[in-house]
């Protein structure tokens, strides 16, 4: 068996592992990514130990675990493609493990980022549209499974922010003269104002306050409630609400980060003329004037200077259409070629549904047991899969033998540039610690001085 290593954080690790001889161990030094280096073990068994290389003896404040080393464990639950390595908390690292072949493993270590606050460590002069947004569809529907739930009931709106998500997909109804979340025909319980206290009580946290946040609103009582209604009301609940109209950010237009922190970005999918709302259409935050239905092969629309790449097919047939469907969904979060004369913001829904074989959690999460090879694997865990192949891509690297030499020239590795605002279902699904990181992590990857605003 075949293990290669790739150590995606800013500093050395030392890497050991037992041989069939319990007194002699490989190891290795894995440098830095910013030398884009990482290394090959051949003939691993069952554990290994990582340290930081650089570690003063005397001052050790950085790392936390155990002073012999991070012991982990390499095996993988059969037909799995990918899974979180499981490491005590206080690590400093998050670890992923994916299968290359059945005879060849690839472990990725990457920094560990506060993913409620991962923002605060970005420049205040970057675009929006130029960083990875992680974001929820629907993010209210916490009921009514298996059709119109589309969030684990384990994931209300503040955890949710605490694991990174930043794009909010709020759906509404009028009932009873307010505002309550609703997902098709069916009620989500929450009213939007405690949507808005959550939001708030979010942004004004000490830990939080430098983050933003981008909520679309969509009315969802169409057929009973006239659009000026539903928007006068969302209007009116928003002004009443802690914070008030001071806390969003209602240009239509795509705003720097340093517009918007502690802020919420208006993101209307309601609103028709923009009536009630001061400056009208330009009042009523970025605003698309059409929204073609269920679009295959994605739409783009113009909001200002910037051009909306936006894939929204989420009437798939069925299961069977799900590798389609990660294809697509995750092709336009790479740079568009040609690159047009403008910035672009790519925007992507990894949710679809259809009645009845492709119900919300079964297109999400998969069914049957793909991790032990019966069953289909759903669109997170393919998503996943993808985002570490792209992070972890490159010339497969180098060998070492027990005595640490290098078998073969260091080769360099191109970091990717993903970047976009993207909604999935299930966002804690296949595993809390997976797909969410790897998405912010993407903001960390294929930065040039000079461009994006970086």
């Amino acid at each position: 068996m075949r293990l290669t290593i790739l150590n995606l954080t800013d500093e050395a690790i030392t890497a050991s592992l037992p041989t069939k001889d319990k007194y002699v161990s490989e190891q290795a030094l894995l440098p830095p990514s910013l030398s884009t280096t990482t290394h090959s073990l051949k003939g691993y068994r069952s554990k290994l130990t990582l340290k930081p290389s650089n570690i003063d003896p005397d001052e050790d404040k950085k790392w936390l675990i155990h002073a012999e080393g991070l012991s982990i464990k390499l095996s993988m639950a059969l037909g799995a493609s990918w899974q979180v390595v499981t490491v005590p908390e206080g690590c400093q690292w998050r670890i992923y493990i994916s299968r290359i072949t059945r005879k060849h493993h690839k472990l990725l270590i990457f920094p560990r980022r506060d993913m409620s606050s991962f923002l605060s460590e970005m420049p205040d002069r970057l675009p929006l549209s130029s960083l990875v947004l992680p974001g929820t569809h629907d993010t209210m529907a916490l009921h009514g499974w298996p059709i119109s739930q589309c969030q684990s009931p384990s994931t209300p709106l503040m955890t949710q922010l605490n694991l990174g998500i930043r794009v909010l997909d709020v759906r509404l109804s009028i009932i009873s003269g307010r505002l309550i979340s609703y997902h098709g025909i069916y009620p989500q319980r929450t009213p939007f104002k405690s949507i808005l206290a959550d939001i708030h009580e979010f942004l004004t946290s000490p830990t939080s306050s430098r983050e933003t946040l981008v909520m679309s609103i969509k009315q969802e009582d169409f057929v009973k409630t006239h659009p000026a209604d539903f928007s006068r009301l969302v209007r009116e609940e928003i002004e009443a609400s802690p914070g008030g109209m001071g806390m969003w950010f209602l240009e239509n237009r795509v705003p720097r980060l340093g517009e918007v922190r502690g802020r919420v970005v208006m993101f209307s999918r309601f609103g028709m003329n923009g009536e009630g709302w001061e400056g009208g259409l330009e009042g009523l935050g970025m605003h698309p004037l059409s929204w073609p239905d269920s679009e295959k092969w994605g739409f783009s629309w113009q909001c200002k200077e910037t051009l909306v790449r936006t894939h929204d097919w989420y009437a798939i047939p069925s299961f069977l259409a799900i590798p389609e469907k990660v294809a697509l969904s995750t092709q336009i979060l790479l740079p568009p070629t040609p690159q047009p004369p403008m910035p672009t913001l790519a925007i992507t829904y990894f949710s679809a549904a259809s009645f009845p074989l492709a119900m919300p959690p079964t297109i999400a999460q998969g069914f049957g047991w793909p991790k032990w090879g019966f069953g289909v694997e759903g669109v997170n865990s393919r998503v996943g899969r993808w985002l570490l192949g792209m992070l972890g891509g490159g010339p497969d690297l180098d060998n070492f033998n027990v005595a640490g030499e290098k078998e073969k020239t260091e080769g360099k590795m191109e970091e990717p540039r993903i970047r976009g605002w993207t909604l999935m279902d299930y966002c804690d699904h296949p595993e809390e610690s997976g797909v969410v990181p790897l998405l912010v992590e993407c903001n960390y990857r294929g930065r040039k001085e000079g461009e994006e605003g970086w």
